[in-house]
């Protein structure tokens, strides 16, 4: 399902690949939160899905290009975790909503970074290839 934009491109979609895995996505990452206590999967892979999953969840509803979408998903990142180094969370009052401050998070660590840009790398690997194989 698209809605046309003024030009006539399509400007909102409805792409049920990308529904069904950020679904997964989010119930993967919410079984790592829920059920997973230890230092690799939860901090670093939680991290590299979290952006797989919010590129997905844009690529539901637009139809902008992969490459935009997954640098944009990598700054918008990579921005949280520079606000994370000042404190954001505690500075705007947000510790007292549990879910928005675990979310958000509140530990600057450049190994976060790291995982983004694995998880970035990662998604515009696979539309690439799925890309040159059609």
């Amino acid at each position: 399902m698209t809605l046309p934009t003024p030009k006539g491109g399509a400007m909102l979609i409805f792409n049920k690949k990308y529904f069904y895995l950020t679904a997964i996505l989010f119930l993967i990452e919410v079984c790592i939160a829920v059920f997973v206590n230890e230092s690799f999967i939860r901090p670093f892979i939680g991290d590299v899905l979290v952006v797989i999953l919010i590129y997905c969840f844009v690529r539901t509803f637009s139809n902008i290009h992969s490459s935009i979408v997954a640098l944009s998903v990598f700054a918008f990142s990579c921005t949280i975790e520079i606000l994370q180094y000042f404190n954001f969370v505690n500075t705007l009052g947000l510790q007292k909503y549990k879910i928005l401050a675990v979310a958000l998070g509140s530990v600057f660590d450049w190994k976060d970074i790291i995982a983004y840009g694995i998880g970035t790398i990662t998604v515009l690997w696979l539309e690439n290839r799925t890309r040159l194989s059609k």
